[in-house]
């Protein structure tokens, strides 16, 4: 028996799909979900107060969480007034670089880049703009490449339907690059319209890289309908192709036996071992407030012994407030 199967019995064990044992607390309610880890504490953001900002918890061992324990009043890390933005606070995401933290989010359906000193905020812009007024765009998610190029992956609000983009990313954060946008995915497998709906839908996209591969992880399906769910595309190089693994969705409501999985985040956590955070529906009658969990996921072999990405759903579980 492997040493990673049997941290997923261990995992079985110890928790209830959905629960944790003889846990009363309060399940914490951000949609679209990031966990960053720095300095022993992985620090948890997503959407919530979507008109005033983004709140923050942390915890040293992902199973007991304190907050919001933002710097500014009610435990926000970022508030409206500060940055740019006045309403529509979703999908950020926080990344560090030159000594400073970045949050990337989405305000007014466009995208922007706060700095802060502290991974608790507070994150301002001393000039409060979009990267991009050109068009609708949401869900960023900034990639320092191994080439040392920047990018944006973001999804275009246009056209019949939420496509997933890349666009290269100025060095200082200034803008994109002109003319270096390229279509990443959009919805053309069954399980991506599983309602044979007018406007598709793909968003919430995450970038990972192994052994010179790189793992496009996003979401499909409104998010309102329980077929929301995830799945993946490869590519040789951050800015596509994309070819879609055959293996998609490998989260869904079927797996997990409750509605919307999906718009999540992959991080490793200080095992070195790989997690994926996300938001569930509220329950089977409502979808908000939207509820927050982690699985954990791996690369496995195939048949044909290719690495394929694979969650397991025995070690899901839902994040308590303390």
């Amino acid at each position: 028996m492997s040493r990673y199967t049997q941290k997923l019995l261990l995992w079985a064990f110890l928790i209830v799909p959905g629960q944790v044992k003889g846990q009363e607390k309060p399940i914490i309610t951000l949609a679209d979900p990031t966990i960053f880890y720095d300095g022993g504490t992985y620090y948890l953001y997503g959407t919530s107060r979507a008109n005033e900002g983004f709140l923050v918890y942390q915890s040293t061992d992902l199973e007991n969480w304190q907050g919001p324990a933002g710097k500014l009043p009610e435990g926000f890390c970022l508030q409206k007034g500060q940055v740019y933005g006045d309403q529509g606070f979703w999908a950020p995401q926080v990344f560090k670089r030159g000594g400073f933290y970045y949050m990337a989010y989405t305000a007014n359906e466009q995208i922007a880049l706060a700095r802060s000193e502290s991974p608790i905020g507070p994150f301002t812009q001393q000039e409060k703009k979009a990267l991009s007024l050109d068009q609708r765009m949401i869900d960023p998610f900034v990639y320092n490449a191994p080439d040392g190029n920047l990018y944006l992956y973001h999804v275009k609000v246009a056209n019949g339907g939420n496509r997933i983009f890349v666009t290269e990313l100025k060095e200082d954060y200034s803008g994109l690059v002109p003319g270096s946008t390229r279509l990443c995915v959009e919805a053309t497998a069954p399980w991506e319209n599983a309602e044979s709906a007018e406007w598709t839908v793909t968003e919430g996209p995450t970038i990972i890289e192994r052994e010179g591969l790189f793992y496009l992880l996003y979401s499909a399906n409104d998010f309102r309908s329980k077929h929301y769910a995830v799945g993946y595309a490869v590519s040789e190089s951050p800015m596509g192709p994309w070819t879609k693994a055959s293996e998609s969705p490998i989260l869904h409501q079927g797996m997990l036996q409750i509605a919307g999985t999906g718009h999540g985040d992959v991080f490793l956590d200080d095992a070195g071992e790989w997690n994926y955070v996300f938001h569930t529906h509220h329950d089977d009658n409502k979808v908000s407030p939207r509820k927050t969990a982690i699985i954990k996921m791996d690369f496995v072999k195939d048949d044909n012994g290719n690495p394929v990405l694979k969650m397991f759903p025995e070690t899901w579980h839902y994040l308590y407030d303390k």
